[in-house]
């Protein structure tokens, strides 16, 4: 038997816990039999209580057999209380496998256990993740990262695509198609975070980086240097790579190539406008240069994105 436990603080976040639970618990559904046993501990055991107000019964975490350790996102402030990181650190020394949620990764960045290694965390928390910890390499776009034995994904939802992984790993592509189908979501979501979020949506601390992220979107189509963003931004350019990083996550550059990424994917779902008129139009200037930023943030090429959303319109 291959033990889960899903430690758990006050202010968890329930679709976090939900998700992956019900994804591991239809093991059982779809098999007739499951290799998993599932637990809810936390640090005391006892009631513990959600941010949208649900208490749960858990286990005390010293009392569990683990070979899984899943950290549920929730509250930062009491996630990071020192009783929380002690029993992450003891749960992290007796697992085969450790994973994050969300905000999840705060807590198991607090065990330095990700020092050193790819993660990633919800899209509104990554730029936060990267400045309390700079030595985790934070990938704010992916929906879940395996770095060895360390596997962490982004909010909510993303819980269920990282267990869907986990379970295909485990025991075949097959179980885990399975699984999805029967919860209604997809097996493998094309793409990353910035479709449902990103740049469109960030929300930087000052005015000044504000205003040079509205620039950028309303001329895409341009060409957009460091020095053209810095001087929206009443900046110099040095000053404000530096600013821009720090309150972003991302490079000005990596920025603009998201948004560009982010706009030309909304293009490509909303019709049959050809490629190259996308590519020029959101300043990729050709199809090729377009075909590597999608690779690079989306894992597919347009074609395949397109043809996935296409799909999943129909089905």
């Amino acid at each position: 038997m291959h033990h889960i436990v899903f430690f758990v603080c006050e202010g968890y976040e329930t679709l976090d816990l939900a998700g992956p639970l019900t994804a591991f618990s239809h093991v059982l559904t779809v098999k007739g039999s499951s290799p998993y046993a599932l637990h809810v501990v936390s640090h005391a055991g006892g009631e513990v209580a959600g941010n949208a107000g649900l208490t749960i019964q858990t286990a005390p975490f010293a009392d569990q057999i683990v070979d899984t350790v899943i950290f549920i996102g929730g509250d930062l402030d009491g996630m990071q209380a020192q009783d929380n990181v002690s029993a992450a650190l003891q749960l992290c020394s007796r697992s085969t496998r450790i994973a994050s949620v969300c905000t999840g990764a705060f807590l198991l960045a607090k065990t330095g256990l990700l020092n050193g290694r790819r993660a990633t965390t919800h899209w509104r928390y990554a730029a936060r993740l990267q400045s309390h910890f700079p030595e985790i390499k934070v990938n704010a776009d992916s929906i879940f990262i395996t770095d060895g034995p360390v596997w962490t994904s982004a909010g909510i939802a993303a819980a269920i695509d990282l267990s869907l992984a986990v379970i295909e790993k485990d025991l075949g592509s097959g179980t885990a198609r399975a699984i999805a189908k029967h919860l209604v979501v997809p097996y493998r979501r094309p793409g990353g975070q910035s479709q449902y979020s990103a740049m469109s949506q960030m929300e930087p601390d000052s005015d000044r980086i504000r205003m040079a992220l509205a620039y950028a979107r309303s001329h895409l189509g341009e060409a957009l240097p460091i020095e053209r963003l810095a001087e929206a931004a009443s900046l110099s350019p040095r000053q404000f790579g530096r600013v821009f990083r720090r309150e972003t996550g991302e490079t000005p550059a990596k920025a603009v190539e998201r948004l560009r990424v982010e706009t030309a994917r909304l293009r490509l779902q909303d019709g049959s406008e050809p490629i190259e008129k996308i590519a020029n139009a959101v300043g990729f200037t050709d199809p090729e240069r377009m075909r590597r930023a999608f690779i690079r943030l989306l894992g597919h090429p347009p074609q395949t994105v397109r043809r996935a959303d296409r799909l999943n319109k129909t089905e």
